[in-house]
């Protein structure tokens, strides 16, 4: 790199930020003794953009007068070399009225030998190739873009892709709409599909209404499978518990949205129920059976500590009835 041709490019004024990225990366390639013949596919990586977009730059800087193309051919097999860029802070730097070269659409016919690469010692001026048997324009050369040697029809004698009527850069594999109607029938077969429209009240023979043709009503009755964890079954069968409320054909699949949240909620409650276990009752604590007038007449009885106000009246009279305790020994504890 050279940071006198970098400072360079840097003040230059009037120009496109992506222009100006493209001459910046132009001089940073820039060597004092050899000069600047970087590779378009290097300078576009370095860019970050299409080879396309940078040949048009290229061609915004050329036009301004800040570098000249130069373009070069291998002296042995013919074949194109990467473009010799002349900036416009070299030695001897002119700018080139000359007519475009009918081999590579840019550059001059009149190419002088001494602005040709001079790192290399087997480089040579380049010797004019005899035109392409096939377009009759140009030389069999390698093309600058990787595209068909042959110049396209729609972009003149140029062999670089014009961007603003190319835009795709390769081309589809199948239609959009073709694909799209192919993954809806791998999802929702054909029979099934009928076999919904006749639960939901739909004739075999009759024309449907616009919701429920072609591919879209099918993606939608798969995303009922998919998100929603309904099998096929189950879609038939709330599509004709609908038909009770509902008696119309719905004008579309979305119309049974809700029908089909209610039967995945209904689906989702009965798995929980299953899974959860009943509760086993407890058994129930069997209560000793304590005959409380021959406790207290055991005690009264013997010498153990027994409260007056342990006995009540009723519980005196029930152990005297039963002749469990006697009167006297009632009055020997207190309890009268």
């Amino acid at each position: 790199m050279s940071h006198a041709a970098t400072n360079w490019a840097i003040k230059q004024r009037g120009l496109k930020p992506a222009t100006k990225i493209v001459l910046w990366h132009l001089c940073d390639r820039y060597n004092p003794d050899y000069g600047c013949f970087p590779s378009q596919d290097r300078l576009a990586e370095d860019c970050e953009i299409s080879r396309s977009t940078l040949n048009e730059h290229l061609g915004q800087l050329e036009a301004a007068g800040l570098l000249r193309r130069v373009p070069r051919l291998h002296p042995v097999t013919k074949r194109q070399m990467p473009t010799r860029y002349i900036l416009g802070f070299e030695p001897g730097f002119t700018q080139d009225e000359g007519e475009p070269c009918p081999e590579t659409g840019h550059g001059a016919t009149d190419v002088e030998e001494s602005c040709l690469d001079t790192a290399t010692s087997e480089v040579e001026s380049p010797e004019r190739l005899e035109p392409c048997p096939k377009s009759g324009l140009g030389s069999e050369a390698r093309a600058v873009s990787d595209f068909d040697r042959d110049p396209c029809p729609e972009n003149d004698p140029s062999r670089v892709r014009n961007p603003d009527t190319n835009l795709v850069r390769e081309p589809l594999s199948k239609p959009v709409k073709e694909e799209e109607d192919a993954q809806a029938r791998d999802g929702i077969s054909e029979r099934f599909f009928e076999e919904l429209l006749a639960v939901l009240g739909f004739a075999p023979d009759s024309a449907l209404p616009g919701w429920w043709q072609g591919w879209p009503p099918r993606k939608h009755v798969q995303r009922w499978c998919d998100e929603l964890g309904l099998t096929k079954a189950e879609l038939l069968e709330a599509a004709k518990a609908s038909r009770q409320k509902h008696p119309e054909p719905p004008d579309g699949p979305k119309a049974l949205d809700r029908v089909m949240q209610r039967a995945a909620q209904r689906k989702v409650g009965d798995a929980a129920r299953k899974r959860r276990k009943p509760k086993q009752g407890a058994a129930p604590v069997a209560k000793p059976i304590i005959d409380l007038p021959a406790f207290y007449a055991e005690i009264v009885n013997s010498d153990r500590y027994l409260p007056v106000s342990a006995i009540s009246n009723t519980m005196r009279d029930t152990m005297l009835a039963r002749g469990l305790a006697t009167v006297e020994r009632l009055r020997e504890r207190g309890i009268r």
